[in-house]
């Protein structure tokens, strides 16, 4: 018999941002992957896999993977992807395994349903009101007092996020919160929130939950660039942060999952730390994006992947640190709309010793442009540093941004 727990994994997302997860579980599970086409890299990491049409479809996944388990019991199931936790958690109610509470996860896939759980149970947390027209956003706005912000319903990752500091601002700014959307996020029919605005800097913290315990693994400081808009260009992961032995933020940090009813899973908790104190911004049931868990790694030793697959399994995750490092991330962007990349890559001479990665995201030839209109498929490369401390971090990564050598011209106006 295998003891390696049989693991279900749901889509994978990009190579650059996730492998890393999949490196890490392998020795230790038997992995199979739904996927909607043949796997490629994967393929170095899992032992089977079954192709479906759809991998947003819950009802075909719900099918796929009870035919699986009579097959072979699933021990667990787990997933990353934003667009895919709803369905998943469909998946592990169906098989009766940890995380299949879909009312849970949906508590956190809509943020409307987040902040309603949250006040319920005195959660600290900007003021929130859900709107449909621009009109009741003025209103809203009005009695909350401007500065506001406005944010979609149905996204993360600051996608859609706008500051704004007045009537004509506001009214400047809704289609950007009213419309912006990615591939696969739900549609609802009233759309944005408008939220009192909390002064502060933002972290995000990822936690393993275990039967309801919460254990954070990797406390993320957030770069945020091109205001009013919330884009996130990088993030710092200090092992050593003093944030990790502030007894009011965890406090906060439990309370926001008692709040939601959160039991078992990963998740990534977004807060804004104000004068008053920690607020809550959102919770995704998920493990971090933009490599912060992988960060963590790199900086503390604690392997995400593996709390992951473990709460997934209904065990216990061993989270012990074995360093006290930094590891940062910063991402990196044209300077004008509509640029036609010639060349993007890195001159590597005379870095210095923290540079951990140097990655360009973008081919000759693709189009691209700076936020607001680039967002997070804006980014044409990044770079990711290991240091002993948050200065040197820092500094690897402005050295990085010296050495990236791009070009590029404007896109042909369509006639």
């Amino acid at each position: 018999m295998n003891e390696r727990p049989h693991l279900l994994v749901v889509a994978t997302g990009m190579r650059l941002f996730r492998e890393y997860i999949l490196r890490s579980i392998a020795p230790q599970y038997r992995i199979h992957m739904f996927l909607h086409a043949e796997p490629t890299w994967e393929t170095d990491y899992i032992e089977n896999w079954t192709v479906l049409e759809s991998t947003l479809d819950a009802d075909a996944l719900v099918a796929a993977a009870n035919e699986l388990n009579d097959k072979e019991a699933i021990d667990g199931v787990l997933c990353w992807d934003e667009a895919r936790i709803l369905q998943t958690a469909h998946i592990a109610e169906a098989l009766g395994l940890p995380g299949g509470d879909v009312a849970m996860v949906n508590r956190c896939r809509d943020k409307h349903l987040t902040r309603t759980a949250l006040t319920e149970h005195g959660v600290p947390q900007p003021k929130s009101i859900l709107v449909d027209t621009v009109d009741e956003a003025l209103a809203v706005a009005c009695d909350l007092g401007y500065p506001v912000i406005l944010k979609p319903r149905a996204l993360a990752a600051s996608l859609g996020v706008v500051k704004v500091n007045s009537p004509d601002e506001l009214a400047a700014n809704w289609a950007f919160a009213h419309d912006t959307t990615v591939p696969e996020a739900p549609h609802y029919d009233v759309k944005v929130l408008v939220e009192e605005f909390a002064d502060g800097y933002e972290i995000s913290i990822d936690a393993a939950i275990y039967q309801g315990q919460v254990t954070p693994f990797c406390l993320a400081r957030k770069e945020i660039g091109y205001p009013p808009y919330a884009e996130e260009i990088g993030h710092i992961v200090d092992a050593a942060d003093p944030l990790l032995a502030d007894d009011q933020l965890l406090q906060v940090l439990v309370d926001a999952h008692k709040a939601i009813a959160f039991t078992d899973g990963v998740t990534h908790t977004e807060l804004m730390i104000t004068a008053d104190g920690p607020k809550l911004i959102e919770i995704n049931a998920r493990i971090g994006g933009d490599l912060i868990p992988y960060l963590g790694l790199q900086a503390t030793g604690v392997d995400p992947g593996l709390a992951a697959a473990a709460v997934a399994c209904g065990r216990q995750p061993l989270l012990l640190p074995d360093r006290t490092m930094v590891g940062g991330v910063r991402f990196f962007y044209v300077d004008e709309d509509d640029t036609v990349l010639d060349s993007v890559g890195f001159d590597a001479d005379g870095l210095p010793g923290t540079i951990d990665q140097l990655v360009p995201l973008m081919e000759p030839g693709a189009t691209t442009s700076p936020p607001p209109a680039g967002t997070l498929w804006g980014r044409i490369a990044y770079a990711t540093t290991v240091a002993t401390t948050v200065d040197d971090c820092r500094a690897g990564l402005d050295a990085a941004e010296k050495a990236l050598r791009w070009s590029g011209h404007p896109k042909e106006p369509t006639p």
